[in-house]
């Protein structure tokens, strides 16, 4: 690791703040000539006998009125700048009629028996989607939710997080949370009137509703009630499952599975107890996720036993057996392990009498990466990933495995099975291809369109192509980098082009096409997407490749792909953009502290910048698991590697930064991209602009309208493209 930097002790005050601000607003057309300097205020940490400075971190009190008032300046600054370029007004026009070409959008799609089907469709001309339901794929469609109709705070909006039918699907148990919150409150509506019931209950950001059979009760996470003066990393701590009866109180609901309930079940304070129902099974499923840490422990009891006094749990497996996914039908429960696997092996166990260390392995490890399982009537379906395709094994129970054929090659989810009906539903996407919802007939073989999603005119775009190549890291191992562009491109190192990279959790970047990505295309745009280490493209190997002390690999792998672009003539550094969000921001940052001369910009959204404080976020105790904690003096090595905040060094030439912050973002504090945008500015010695962009009805993008979302796009685009000399795209 490198040695923390130090940077100079400058004590300014409010005074100076205001000077700064009143001096940006001399511009001729009222437009800000600057953003606002942000006061350095020094703290010094001492990690392990290493000094590490941090000049901003009274930014971390989000309701300090200078912090606000910066914060609100940063963003009109931003807002003036992106205004100014020639060309966005009209590529936000191009981007929104890209995104109404279709009727709808349909997602998070449920198939339930007597061909009951539920989903959340988004009508071109509406900001948010409903919840819907119908009977038969060509059956009248019923509106159940519409969280427009709930209230808001004013210039909000409502927005559904998660939703889940009752067994026979008279009623529907969702959460909806506000301006992008995930502060989800859950409600209860019944399908056979329309009716909402008076059932309410908040603090049900996790939620995880699973109804028991009698169609009455669900069980439910809740965060703990925070008292006066809790410390922020309180927020997901302690929090418990409870089981509710429809029409009592809340307050008075059995907590029946997490912390301190039971001997037998060790909960941590920052693990996150949950309780899954299956119909057909008789047990329930607790499984204890361990902050976000892909290994679960799991334990089963008596599903007739939730709620009552003698409530006994059995230990099913701990993470030492490193079960990731289940399912279950009848007394066969499934497991998804990469124990002696990295790309992971289906296992199945009696789960009235489980013994997982002698499960039956029913699919074997191979060369695809076993991505997850779902049980239906027929059989027991797992998805896989082949070199960046998408695979769906069918399993028959009793059977072998044989692959179910797919429309084309690309990337397939499992949209929804259940053990009462054969067959299952299939999500499909590709490169070049839009989101349609496929329906696999196990007695005809077959794989079909069921038309749920209407086709959109520029959903499967016969001048768009894609490409698969592996780049060489710096190490010499091959990294898989995806290609879009328009067909008939020269490679001559003239085209705009953006880099996306995320490398966190294990979570593959899987193929995916959104019409609204022509709007880039249309201009000669490439669009590539590097599959580094940290994700799981070749499994948990890779995924481990990227973590803690290899984090390295995970920006270096990405620097390795920019690279390679540049030398096959796609691009030229000064056409070159980057682009990532969330754990992603730790890839972006590292990447402009590393090789600032290497990209033109970087957008960089609610991103992770001081890594180093992360864990002292509401969201920071859940994290530790992946990233490590500075508790230990290897854990914070670790973490000052990663962490692009204390990397940036004074007197550099940055890339043109834009740093994106949703002010309601519950997992990335919008302190981080503030604090990172604020040291950025400071140590800048280019004139290439640094910019915050503040979404005050936002988060961590959850929840977001159409029109955020376009409006995101337009201002990441028009960003780019001026930094990049495009003409109609240069400020006079």
């Amino acid at each position: 690791m490198g040695r923390p930097g130090s940077w100079p002790v400058l004590v300014l005050g409010l005074a100076l703040l205001a000077a700064q601000s009143a001096r940006t607003q001399s511009a001729s057309d009222g437009a800000p000539t600057a953003p606002p300097a942000a006061p350095v205020r020094m703290v010094t940490d001492d990690y392990f006998g290493h000094k590490v400075a941090d000049p901003y971190r009274y930014m971390e009190n989000l309701q300090d009125p200078q912090v606000e008032t910066w914060f609100k300046q940063q963003n009109e600054y931003t807002r003036a700048v992106l205004a100014r370029i020639p060309g966005r007004q009209e590529l936000l026009a191009r981007i929104k009629a890209l995104d109404e070409s279709a009727p709808a959008r349909v997602f998070d799609v449920r198939r339930f028996p007597g061909e009951r089907y539920f989903y959340q469709k988004r009508l071109a001309s509406e900001d948010v989607a409903r919840l819907y339901m119908r009977v038969g794929l060509d059956g009248r469609e019923t509106l159940v939710v519409d969280p427009t109709k709930l209230a808001a705070p004013k210039g909000s909006h409502q927005s559904i997080n998660y939703y889940a039918p009752s067994f026979d699907g008279r009623y529907v148990v969702y959460g909806a949370s506000a301006g992008g919150s995930e502060e989800a409150v859950i409600r209860v509506v019944d399908t056979s009137t329309g009716q909402e019931l008076r059932d309410t209950i908040d603090r049900a950001q996790f939620g995880s509703p699973a109804w028991l059979p009698d169609g009455t009760s669900f069980c439910y996470n809740r965060l703990q009630k925070l008292g006066p003066g809790a410390a922020p990393t309180d927020r997901y701590l302690k929090s418990r499952t409870y089981l509710h009866k429809l029409g009592s109180d809340p307050e008075s609901d059995r907590a029946v599975f997490g912390i301190g309930l039971s001997p037998a079940v060790q909960v941590a304070d920052a693990d996150i107890p949950f309780v899954q129902t299956i119909p057909g099974v008789t047990f329930a499923l607790g499984f204890i996720a361990h902050g976000v840490q892909n290994e679960v422990t799991m334990f089963s009891a008596p599903l007739d036993a939730l709620g009552k006094p003698d409530l006994a749990w059995r230990k099913i497996c701990d993470i030492d057996q490193e079960v990731t996914s289940l399912d279950a039908r009848g007394n066969d429960l499934y497991l998804m392990s990469h124990k002696g696997a990295s790309r992971f092996k289906v296992v199945r166990t009696d789960l009235a009498n489980p013994d997982v260390a002698h499960a039956e392995v029913i699919l074997p490890a191979g060369e695809a990466v076993i991505r997850n399982i779902s049980a239906a009537q027929d059989a027991l379906y797992v998805q896989e990933l082949d070199g960046g395709i998408g695979q769906l094994v069918r399993i028959p129970y009793g059977g072998k495995a044989e692959q179910a054929p797919l429309p084309f090659p690309g990337a397939v989810f499992v949209a929804s099975s259940d053990q009462r009906v054969p067959g299952v539903l299939l999500d499909m996407t590709s490169w070049t291809k839009a989101d349609k919802i496929y329906v696999y007939d196990p007695q005809t073989g077959q794989t079909k369109d069921t038309h749920l999603q209407p086709a959109g005119p520029f959903d499967d775009p016969a001048d768009v192509e894609s490409v698969e190549v592996k780049a060489a890291s710096y190490d010499g191992t091959l990294i898989p980098l995806s290609i879009m562009h328009r067909r008939g491109i020269k490679l001559d190192g003239s085209n705009p082009t953006v880099l996306v990279g995320y490398g966190a959790y294990g979570i593959s970047m899987d193929p995916n096409f959104d019409p609204r990505q022509l709007a880039w295309l249309e201009r000669g745009g490439v669009y590539a997407v590097a599959h580094v280490r940290g994700g799981g493209e070749y499994g948990e190997d890779w995924h481990l490749a990227g973590k803690k002390l290899t984090k390295p690999n995970t920006w270096r792998d990405f620097i390795a792909c920019a690279e390679y672009l540049i030398a096959q003539k796609y691009t030229s550094s000064s056409k070159l953009g980057i682009r990532g969000a969330s754990a992603g921001g730790i890839t972006i940052g590292r990447s402009i502290t590393e090789r600032p001369d290497l990209f033109a910009t970087a957008i960089d959204g609610v991103p992770m910048s001081d890594v180093v404080r992360s864990e002292f976020t509401p969201n920071g105790p859940p994290n530790i698991p992946e990233f490590g904690s500075v508790s230990t003096q290897a854990g914070f090595e670790d973490l000052y590697a990663m962490s692009g905040y204390h990397h940036v060094r004074d007197g550099t030439a940055y890339p043109a930064v834009m740093l994106i912050t949703g002010f309601n973002d519950p997992r990335v504090i919008s302190w981080q991209p503030g604090k990172m945008a604020a040291r950025l500015q400071a140590a800048n010695s280019g004139s290439k602009p640094i910019l915050l962009r503040v979404d005050y009805e936002a988060g961590h993008g959850f929840g977001s309208t159409k029109t955020q979302e376009e409006e995101m796009m337009a201002d990441g685009m028009s960003f780019n493209l001026w930094q990049f000399g495009v003409p109609g795209f240069q400020p006079k």
